[in-house]
């Protein structure tokens, strides 16, 4: 669309917002799921509010998620001015920075706007032992990305 410019679509990519704290783990191999039913965010064309409902999953390695940052990490996004794609890859980045996971999983089930549904996921899995950080499937971060981009799959950056 013509009238969304570059400065829209990189909207809230590198706001700065609150840390989120961690604590050390004490067992191995198990899943955390947490899910935040009541997300706002704002439209960064229109500056409408958007809801949903952003559950993370994620396989904690050293560190687990402390959850009352993690909830004033995303009660800062009720004034920021981004859309769904970016707001679960940036939820995802974070995370990945915070706590450093076997793997983790974003989704973000937006309410709808305009009769239309949205639902976003975004994954990573940190690199197997003794491989790079782009070897593909592999937790690629995308240098092209601030602050570099978790994905899973694509192509080198």
């Amino acid at each position: 669309m013509p009238d969304y410019t570059r400065k829209h679509a990189r909207a809230g990519v590198s706001a700065k917002l609150p840390a989120i704290e961690t604590w050390e783990n004490q067992f191995p191999g198990y899943e955390i799921t947490t899910a935040i039913p009541e997300y706002t965010s704002l439209c960064p064309k229109t500056g409408l509010p958007d809801f949903g409902t952003i559950v993370i999953r994620y396989q904690p390695r050293r560190k687990c998620l402390e959850l009352k940052s993690l909830k004033n990490y995303l009660l800062a996004y009720r004034n920021l001015g981004i859309f769904y794609e970016n707001v679960v890859n940036r939820i995802l980045r974070d995370v990945v920075a915070a706590c450093r996971p076997v793997w983790a999983v974003v989704r973000g089930e937006f309410a709808p706007r305009g009769g239309l549904r949205t639902t976003v996921e975004a994954r990573y899995r940190a690199p197997l032992p003794g491989r790079s950080e782009t070897s593909p499937g592999r937790g690629i971060i995308r240098r092209d990305w601030p602050g570099g981009f978790p994905l899973e799959g694509g192509s080198r950056a």
